[in-house]
C-alpha cells in the first residue's frame, strides 16, 4: 500500500535534511563516506545556482520522507535537455511504499511541461537491482551507453570555496 506523501520543490530550509539524505545514500549504495563540508556546499550549490537543477522532497505529514535531486544535460543531437534524476533516497521506513514512484511522477509532470526538455535519465550502481526494478517500473530502460569518468576530486575537493 502505497504511503500518503506530498511532493514539493525542495527549499533552502530542506538543505541540512538532503545533505543527511546523501550521506546514507552514499553509505548504502556505495559503502563510502562523503566529505560532509562538501556535500553541504553542493547541496546549497542548486540553490544558490537553480539553473543547475533543483531538489523535490516527499513529505509525509511534516516529516521529509525522500527526495531527489534532478540536473540538466544539453543535448545538441535532440536540441533540449535532458534531465538527470541523481541523489535518489527514501527514508527506510517508507520503502517500497511508492515514495520514488511520486517523486518521479512530478518530475516527469514537470518536465513534460517545459519546453525543450527531451528526456530524463538516471545512473545506478550495477549492483542495486532493488534500485534498478524501481526504475524499470517507471518506465526507464536500460540504454548500450556506459558510464566513464574522470574525477578531479582528490585535485579539486573545494570547487567554487
Amino acid at each position: 500500500m502505497d504511503v500518503e506523501v506530498e511532493v514539493l520543490k525542495a527549499e533552502s530550509g530542506d538543505v541540512f535534511i538532503l545533505v543527511e539524505f546523501n550521506l546514507e545514500m552514499a553509505r548504502e549504495t556505495e559503502a563510502k563516506e562523503l566529505d560532509p563540508e562538501v556535500l553541504l556546499a553542493g547541496v546549497k550549490g542548486i540553490f544558490e545556482n537553480p539553473g543547475r537543477g533543483f531538489y523535490l522532497v516527499a513529505k509525509n505529514g511534516d516529516q521529509v520522507v525522500g527526495s531527489l535531486m534532478v540536473t540538466k544535460e544539453w543535448s545538441d543531437w535532440r536540441n533540449g535537455d535532458f534531465w538527470w534524476v541523481q541523489s535518489v533516497y527514501v527514508l527506510p521506513d517508507f520503502r517500497k511504499q511508492g515514495v520514488f514512484g511520486k517523486l518521479y511522477k512530478k518530475v516527469r509532470e514537470m518536465a513534460l511541461a517545459e519546453k525543450g526538455v527531451c528526456g530524463c535519465r538516471l545512473y545506478v550502481e550495477r549492483d542495486n537491482v532493488t534500485a534498478q526494478s524501481a526504475y524499470e517500473r517507471r518506465g526507464f530502460l536500460e540504454t548500450h551507453y556506459r558510464l566513464f569518468e574522470d574525477s578531479f576530486e582528490a585535485t579539486q575537493r573545494h570547487v567554487g570555496g
